[in-house]
């Protein structure tokens, strides 16, 4: 399998398009360690292989880097570094405080900054690479979720800046999800009903699965992309159909 023998971490694994990503490099052959702050609900296995838990608060650089430094100790090596840990609750800008907001931006963009340069030695030995999960969100206007877009947008920015400054020892790229069906997609979207409608905005017709955005991160980070660096993949379906085009009252039969 092309990541025989390779060691990746991805922060924030143990649900979710985390884990996606995680069974995803499991299933290509890499050893693979998660990390959150709770343990995963269910192991995360592919055909009798494991991924390896670890709990950490990555808000805590001296936690993250003693983490990474574990994780090269026991397997010798790292070879690819995930930076999925994230997320934000719908929250209108005035309906919180600043240092809700802050926080948002801490886990989002300063929490990958900070494992990115814990890892930054093992990764040079390895030759390895960096994948940012960032999102949509950072590319559009993100009402309700306005600190976690302007984090994304800043995460691409910065994962721009280090594939230039780390070239050639690590590649740096962001891989830039649309909406994936996960365990949560009935939180944003509503019943099966709310999802199913909210996937037929996407021109594939549906949401993406976990998995599937697993696939892009594998990609990334395997010998297929070794001239691949500084680069934003889009895995959204396509995008969003623009409002106007429903808008517009010409005739859509010409």
């Amino acid at each position: 399998m092309e990541l025989d023998g390779r060691v990746a971490v991805v922060t924030g694994g143990t649900r979710g398009v985390g884990a996606g990503i995680a069974r995803s490099f499991l299933a290509a052959g890499a050893e693979v360690v998660v990390c959150a702050r709770r343990p995963p609900d269910s192991t995360i296995e592919v055909a009798g292989r494991r991924a390896h838990f670890e709990p950490v608060d990555l808000r805590d650089a001296v936690a993250a880097g003693d983490f990474i430094a574990r994780v090269a100790r026991r397997y010798g090596r790292l070879d690819t570094l995930v930076n999925n840990a994230g997320g934000t609750p719908y929250r209108l800008l005035d309906d919180a405080d600043p240092v809700r907001h802050a926080r948002v931006l801490e886990l989002n963009l300063v929490v990958p900054l900070t494992v990115s340069l814990a890892a930054y030695e093992p990764l040079c030995r390895a030759r390895g690479s960096i994948v940012m999960i960032g999102s949509v969100s950072g590319t559009r206007p993100s009402p309700g979720t306005a600190a976690y877009g302007a984090a994304k947008a800043g995460l691409e920015n910065l994962a721009r800046s280090m594939a230039v400054e780390w070239a050639p020892r690590v590649r740096v790229n962001t891989l830039v999800p649309g909406m994936v069906r996960t365990e949560l997609a009935p939180l944003h979207y509503g019943d099966e009903a709310g999802v199913a409608a909210v996937g037929r905005t996407v021109p594939l017709g549906r949401l993406a699965e976990p998995d599937e955005i697993g696939e892009a991160a594998v990609f990334l980070a395997s010998a297929r992309a070794a001239y691949v660096s500084g680069a934003s993949l889009l895995v959204h379906g396509g995008g969003e159909r623009p409002a106007f085009l429903d808008a517009a009252t010409v005739n859509k039969e010409v």
